[in-house]
């Protein structure tokens, strides 16, 4: 029997934002996720590894409303956003407009509080044409924000952003999601993005949870020290790659 259930109350049950039993999805032959259980506190950062086609998508996907499960068990907060590796911004529309499109007229001064959260105050009349892409995807973070959400979800959202920009995007992120606390569900193939940002990291692995760890180490975190590394060969190692001597 499969329950797709997106409601507060539900969610809400023990602190959950998230909290999923006995989850199958497939594709035609190909079962993509088998019997996942899992629980996500309200203002846990949550991160998801694994492989291409190991169903970290697929996952988000179904937490959005996006996919439904073949079977199991999925009960969500109601009020969930989701940023893409792309901005999905409407060039027609300038940036103010595409922070609170769908939201009533009045949400405007609320979007203008988003844009300057994300360091882009004064830019509401701007064209998504005119921005880079580390602006652009600010913007997109705008949105979500403004949305007040319980689960943001995050769908690779730097992969696309040069190095630099990369990691001043991470920044904000985990300045963001500290100060509005929602529950955070991060889909990344980067190893190091996890454990800097995540309270919690998941490796999936043939559909299946190979890893559930807590990361236990304190804000900001040093990629170079010793627990750090250790946190990445342990991911590493789960995902196949065999991490290079120090």
């Amino acid at each position: 029997m499969t329950e797709m259930t997106i409601d507060k109350e539900d969610a809400a049950t023990d602190g959950l934002a998230v909290r999923i039993s006995g989850l199958r999805k497939a594709f035609g032959a190909k079962t993509v996720l088998s019997g996942i259980d899992l629980e996500i506190r309200r203002g846990e950062f949550f991160a998801l590894l694994g492989p291409s086609g190991t169903g970290k998508t697929t996952l988000l996907r179904i937490l959005a409303g996006l996919e439904l499960p073949d079977a199991g068990t999925v009960l969500a907060a109601r009020r969930r956003t989701t940023v893409y590796q792309e901005p999905r911004l409407i060039p027609a529309r300038r940036v103010l407009a595409n922070v609170i499109l769908g939201l009533p007229a009045a949400a405007r001064e609320a979007g203008r509080r988003a844009l300057a959260e994300v360091g882009l105050e004064g830019y509401g009349r701007a064209w998504p044409a005119t921005l880079s892409g580390g602006e652009a995807q600010r913007v997109a973070l705008a949105r979500a924000l403004v949305r007040d959400p319980e689960v943001l979800l995050l769908d690779e959202p730097f992969a696309a952003l040069d190095a630099l920009t990369r990691l001043q995007m991470q920044e904000l992120v985990a300045e963001l999601c500290a100060r509005h606390r929602p529950a955070v569900v991060l889909v990344t193939h980067d190893v190091d993005e996890a454990v800097r940002l995540a309270d919690r990291v998941v490796v999936l692995r043939e559909g299946t949870l190979a890893v559930d760890q807590t990361i236990d180490l304190p804000h900001p975190r040093d990629r170079n020290s010793a627990p750090f590394v250790d946190y990445r060969r342990l991911f590493l190692s789960h995902l196949g790659v065999v991490p290079a001597s120090h």
